[in-house]
């Protein structure tokens, strides 16, 4: 038998008393594709960073090469030949994309130069598009992950863990990602996959480990498993239907509710061109387009976060009335809400608590009428949103950095909910999210939609946009140059209308 290049024996991780990960054994093949699937709050997330030096475990050992291993640090474990690229993504804002492929391998001297000529042909042999010289915080969600992804390859590491790494990309970025990670595999190295995306993970594993409330379910061939099998080991139950199984009288029988949003000719520079759509009460307005289309832009324009252009930038009315916002909290004082595709970043403030982040949606909106923070009000209405939502945590003093990226997706929704919205706009809602919890956010919007409100979602998922959407818009190279109603709608002709 070939000695594992990693084994985890009997562990299990506790957090305040409480356990993450109960008596776990896991072990990873040289060369092998190994993904590690299960909903959020499984534990998928834990166990892989007691592996890269993050956690400790509580009991139980951790074994590299043969022999036992305590990493203190991820650097630590990198400098051992394991590296792990996170799911929101661990990079230095302030430095460019050359220099956060560097770090941790600095010289004593550097030339920016030679630096940012190294990054170009490494990034150009990964196809990659990004600008080596940009700064980091000048990227969006899917740059950001390839300086991710780059970065991990870079160090030459024996084992990389993948945590969600396709989540921002396009497809033909995933086609570059997927062949890159055979080419890893031929050398030698040995890869740990999450993902949510079952597909994916059934295509490139050699096997496929379930984990389900932080205890091992099964361990097989990839081979023996399809994606009802794999549902079925991760909640108990078949979630095919619930997910993308809604049938279109449901939603055709839906009221068309007055007109609430209506956009003509939004301009902001180069981004978003001369762009008209109206959004209605009663109605989930789907929004699809490829990664640079100006979907995002767009709606970040109608929520007060980006501004149009100060001449010829277009109108917005709200109800009617013209709007053009300066900040997004004037946004949020008429109604409306949006929700940002990246929630570490721009969703939660990571130090505070659960009841302190839903909370703040309520000050945000000035719906408190206290002048003081009211810690019991705090409470009650933490509980009484982490109940309607299902959050799991220990309880709702828990910081939101700790939660899995799906329960931390339900207290950025909770947040804005409290605010009351009159219009809500969901950017990429399910991206990270496991699949039980992606059918309790579809049915969420189901609800807002049905009481009236009217949501916008935007998804690079198309059987998401299918699924949820009433009309749907699609978004190409900063315009809105197609709508579809649900009954003309196919993947087909959405795709044609995003790409041509």
């Amino acid at each position: 038998m070939t000695v594992p290049v990693v084994e985890m024996l009997d562990v299990t991780k506790e957090f305040h008393g409480n356990p993450a990960i109960r008596n776990v054994s896991f072990d990873l093949r040289p060369g092998e594709i190994h993904s590690l699937l299960g909903e959020n709050g499984a534990g998928k997330s834990t166990l892989t960073k007691m592996i890269a030096g993050v956690h400790e475990p509580t009991k139980g050992q951790v074994q590299y090469l043969g022999k036992p291993v305590s990493f203190s640090s991820p650097q630590e474990a990198l400098e051992n030949g394991i590296a792990m690229v996170f799911q929101e993504t661990n990079l230095v804002p302030s430095l460019t994309v050359a220099q956060n492929l560097e770090l941790g391998n600095e010289k004593l001297l550097n030339r920016l130069r030679g630096l940012y000529i190294s990054a170009q042909q490494f990034l150009q042999s990964l196809s990659f598009e990004v600008d080596p010289t940009a700064l980091v915080s000048q990227l969006g969600a899917a740059q950001k992950q390839m300086v991710e992804i780059a970065r991990a390859v870079r160090h030459n590491a024996r084992v990389i863990i993948f945590d969600e790494p396709t989540a921002t990309l396009t497809p033909e970025e995933k086609h570059h990602f997927f062949n890159l990670v055979e080419r890893l595999k031929n050398d030698g190295v040995s890869i740990i996959f999450i993902s949510h995306a079952l597909e994916e993970a059934l295509n490139i594993s050699d096997r496929i480990t379930i984990l389900r409330d932080g205890m091992h379910v099964i361990t097989d061939d990839a081979s023996n498993f399809d994606r009802d099998t794999i549902i079925q080991h991760m909640v108990g139950r078949n979630l095919t239907d619930e997910l993308y199984g809604k049938d279109k009288v449901k939603r055709q029988t839906r009221p068309l509710g007055k007109r609430v949003l209506s956009v003509q000719n939004l301009s902001m520079g180069s981004m978003v061109r001369n762009t008209s759509f109206s959004v209605f009460e009663g109605q989930v307005t789907g929004v699809f387009g490829l990664i640079g289309s100006g979907r995002t832009e767009t709606f970040k324009i109608v929520a007060g976060v980006n501004k149009r252009n100060l001449f010829h930038g277009g109108e917005v009315r709200l109800d009617g009335k013209p709007v053009r916002y300066r900040v997004p909290r004037q946004a949020i004082l008429d109604g409306i809400v949006y929700v940002t595709e990246d929630r570490k970043i721009e969703g939660f403030f990571e130090t505070k608590s659960i009841a302190e982040n839903i909370y703040s949606g309520l000050i945000g909106a000035d719906l408190n009428q206290k002048s003081v923070v009211s810690y019991s009000e705090m409470a009650a209405l933490a509980k009484t949103w982490t109940d309607r939502l299902n959050v799991k945590a220990i309880d709702n003093k828990s910081k939101v950095i700790e939660l899995s990226g799906g329960n931390q997706q339900k207290v950025v929704l909770a947040k804005a909910l409290v605010q009351k919205p009159k219009l809500i706009i969901l950017d990429e809602p399910t991206r990270g999210v496991d699949v039980g919890a992606i059918a309790e956010i579809h049915e969420l919007i189901h609800e807002l939609a049905t009481s009236g409100l009217p949501v916008v979602v935007i998804s690079s998922y198309l059987p998401e946009i299918l699924s949820l959407s009433d009309r749907i818009l699609v978004s190409r190279q900063g315009r809105i140059v197609e709508e579809f109603s649900i009954d003309d709608a196919t993947e087909e002709r959405i795709m044609y209308a995003a790409v041509h």
